[in-house]
């Protein structure tokens, strides 16, 4: 039996983004369903695949497993040989560092720019707080990239990529400046085929949420 993801919102759902673009880049087979989110009677249809009422959510059989860096670590353990985690077991803690700050952090900058995969690139008035969370998102993409000689953040694509994805949408959707280097990260990030793929099903959705739409 196929992997299948429950996502959200193609153009809005930067939590359903991150495990589709990992098992996408990693090459992992999966069926996927998606589901519109933040409409009436939305939970309510979630909540059939997820105790939490939220997505994602991976349906393996008899297993659920939501939220998607618990997504992401199931996957890991179930295809070992994706290589969604570096091998070195240092570059390995390093990584998961990273994606757990991205997980657990960056709320000012969340809530300021919602994904919006079909919005014109174009900046927005940034508070402190805001701009404080891009200048550490530009030093950690920076040192990875310099540490580990790219063009991703440990060398080849990987989970810690797949979480930051979204921010990658976020900081170009805005037109928020970086430095070069974290430039030329989102570049590599935005070329991938399956960034494309993704974009342009976001491209297709007809459902507008007015809340996520920042002029």
């Amino acid at each position: 039996m196929a992997l299948r993801l429950i996502l959200g919102n193609k153009n809005y759902s930067s939590w359903s983004f991150r495990p589709w673009l990992a098992f996408k880049v990693a090459g992992i087979p999966f069926e996927e369903t998606v589901l519109p989110i933040y409409i009436p009677g939305a939970r309510e249809k979630i909540l059939e695949h997820s105790p939490s009422g939220k997505v994602p959510v991976l349906i393996d059989g008899t297993t659920h497993v939501w939220e998607s860096l618990a997504i992401i670590e199931y996957a890991a353990e179930k295809f070992p040989g994706a290589g969604l985690w570096p091998l070195q077991r240092e570059v390995r803690a390093h990584a998961r560092a990273v994606a757990n700050e991205m997980h657990g952090g960056f709320l000012p900058l969340r809530r300021a720019c919602p994904m919006n995969m079909r919005r014109e690139p174009s900046a927005i008035e940034l508070s402190q707080d805001v701009l404080a969370n891009v200048a550490r998102i530009d030093e950690i993409w920076t040192d990875c990239r310099a540490r580990y000689r790219g063009p991703f953040l440990f060398g080849a694509f990987g989970a810690a990529d797949a979480m930051f994805a979204p921010v990658v949408s976020r900081l170009h959707t805005y037109a928020v400046a970086v430095g070069p280097v974290a430039r030329a990260y989102m570049d590599a990030v935005m070329a991938l085929p399956a960034w494309g793929e993704w974009q342009a099903a976001a491209a297709q959705e007809r459902w507008v949420l007015p809340e996520f739409e920042i002029a």
